[in-house]
């Protein structure tokens, strides 16, 4: 059994105890989550899609953690002019184990 989800903005195909990397949440760590935009829902071969999302399904789960991406390196440059930018980035990511399909 696996679902499609929307979660902050981006789709996620989720099953039952996976851990995915999704973008910062509100909430500490240990807290129940829950998703009700579930795009589609496929059970043992029978699927459910949703107009735009299915009625009466949700994806619950857990925040395990809060971290930070790889560094990314943002380099700038023009040539001949001297202009020259460095800049850095880490994305921040919530750690979330999904519970339970419904």
């Amino acid at each position: 059994m696996y679902a499609i989800v929307d979660i902050a903005g981006k789709q996620f195909k989720v099953t039952k105890d996976q851990q995915i990397f999704a973008p910062r949440l509100s909430g500490e760590a240990g807290d129940k989550i829950e998703f009700k935009e579930v795009l589609l829902v496929d059970n043992d071969g029978k699927v459910k899609v949703g107009n735009p999302t299915v009625k009466g399904a949700k994806v619950s789960g857990k925040i395990v953690e809060h971290l930070k991406g790889d560094k990314v390196i943002v380099f700038k440059k023009k040539r001949r002019k001297g202009y020259k930018v460095k800049n850095g980035h880490r994305q921040a990511y919530t750690k979330l184990l999904i519970e339970e399909i419904k």
